[in-house]
């Protein structure tokens, strides 16, 4: 399928006065007469697994030019240019709150929205990055002449996204597309070899040994930017694999941590999306409220960190001040500890192993504090079960039970389904599924569409 992009000359204009930036073949004939584009949107390019890397452990991630600049030493170094996918998401956003407070360590070279095109024109009027990428090229129509600051271009589609993130030029690649659509982008980045700072964690989900296996055939690295694996990728670096006894990845509860099951049926939208202690999108929080958040980061760290679905568990921490620990086999328990702020583990991802001074939230141990555990609820929170089956299984499961989640939670939003409807529905696809020990990516792609259509098929009944 293809559209006229009535752009195209201010494209053509803009790289007349960039011609010392050369943009790859393929991304110009993005921006030719006619952009083309797949018949599915950038949203349904749910399985195309553009998967992970090898773990970042305690290992170094970076590319080995990072690794030239950044041993140069302090901001006399070269910025590590950084690509930032969903730069419009809150994730996007808090990484650019980063490299804003963090001048001469990272310089934005590539923002990347789906067609938010207000915000993403803002940022790049703030930033000046060398790319602007939409993705929607019916958004991308939108953008007028003269929108772009000087010395930015734009392209447009995924193909485009694909190719740019490829570039010799980027050194990291934050990964911060929600949901499947974020796996197409992550994996020509590990395709790449490029160091990816994952936030977008169906990637390890729907296709964690495939995408680990891409990785280590060309050199990609990950270091997560989920607060959780962030932390305990943190904690592994006091030891080493062999000597982990458990990993217990911390929940926050969401707002419904004490509410009863019998009223949780009648949750609606709007409580659903008031997150006690972060801030992040809707499809996020209402994962969050589910904890499916909390059952999909346990199939990513079954992936990421190499362990047994056995060596993972869950614990509920309404404070949100302990991100995760690490259980060793001598009986010490390393955590790591923060305010709730996403701009530490995107800082941690993007400048790791270094650290240094930024711009998050600091601790005051003047004042008395607080810190509260209990394992979940496993009656409320039914989505912590299915999360552990998933882990356990492999294969097609994390798949399945990433597809009909959000599939379920589109249908919670637009109120087709009922809060405690999408576990529900979720274990009843992942149950009903033709489950596959080894899938390829096309398998995984056609799955993830039987899944999301079982969800629609069971919400129309």
């Amino acid at each position: 399928m293809s559209w006229e992009i009535p752009f195209n000359h201010a494209v053509e204009e803009e790289a007349a006065r960039n011609d010392s930036h050369p943009m790859p073949e393929k991304t110009q004939r993005q921006t030719h007469a006619k952009v083309e584009v797949s018949a599915l949107n950038f949203y349904t390019f749910t399985v195309i697994h553009r998967g992970l890397s090898p773990v970042a452990m305690p290992f170094t991630h970076r590319s080995a030019a990072a690794d030239v600049r950044a041993m140069v030493g302090g901001n006399a170094a070269e910025p590590l240019r950084v690509a930032v996918l969903g730069s419009t998401g809150s994730i996007g956003t808090s990484t650019l709150d980063v490299i804003a407070a963090c001048p001469g360590r990272f310089s934005p070279y590539l923002l990347a929205a789906h067609r938010s095109t207000r915000l993403l024109l803002e940022q790049a009027q703030a930033c000046r990055p060398r790319w602007v990428v939409v993705v929607d090229p019916v958004a991308a129509a939108e953008i007028g002449v003269g929108a772009l600051p000087e010395g930015t271009r734009l392209a447009v589609g995924p193909e485009a996204l694909d190719d740019l993130v490829q570039s010799p030029e980027v050194d990291r690649v934050v990964s911060a597309i929600v949901g499947a659509a974020g796996l197409r982008s992550t994996w020509a980045a590990l395709e790449a070899g490029k160091t990816v700072a994952l936030a977008n964690k169906e990637t390890l989900v729907m296709a964690g040994p495939l995408a680990m296996r891409l990785a280590e055939q060309t050199g990609g690295r990950i270091v997560p930017v989920d607060s959780e694996h962030s932390a305990i990728h943190q904690a592994l670096r006091t030891g080493t694999a062999a000597e982990v006894t458990r990993i217990v990845l911390t929940a926050s509860g969401g707002p419904f941590r004490t509410r009863s099951r019998e009223t949780l049926v009648d949750v609606t939208p709007e409580e659903a999306l008031k997150h006690p202690t972060w801030s992040m999108g809707p499809k996020i929080t209402i994962d969050s409220a589910t904890m499916m958040n909390k059952a999909l980061e346990l199939i990513e760290a079954r992936w990421l960190f190499g362990l047994p679905a056995a060596k993972l568990a869950v614990l509920v921490h309404p404070q949100s001040i302990v991100h995760s620990m690490v259980e060793f086999v001598d009986g010490s328990v390393i955590a790591q500890l923060s305010p709730p702020d996403m701009r530490l583990p995107i800082q941690y991802a993007l400048s790791h192993p270094e650290r240094f001074d930024g711009p998050t939230r600091r601790f005051d141990f003047t004042q008395a504090m607080t810190l509260d555990f209990a394992p979940p609820d496993p009656d409320r929170f039914p989505a912590v079960r299915l999360g552990h089956e998933a882990a356990a299984r492999g294969g097609t499961a994390g798949a399945v039970l990433n597809a009909a989640n959000e599939e379920a939670v589109r249908g919670f939003l637009e109120g087709a389904i009922r809060f405690t409807d999408i576990a529900e529905v979720c274990a009843r696809v992942l149950d009903e599924h033709p489950f596959q020990p080894e899938p390829s990516l096309d398998d995984v792609r056609r799955l993830d569409a039987w899944a999301r259509q079982e969800v629609v098929k069971w919400a129309c009944v």
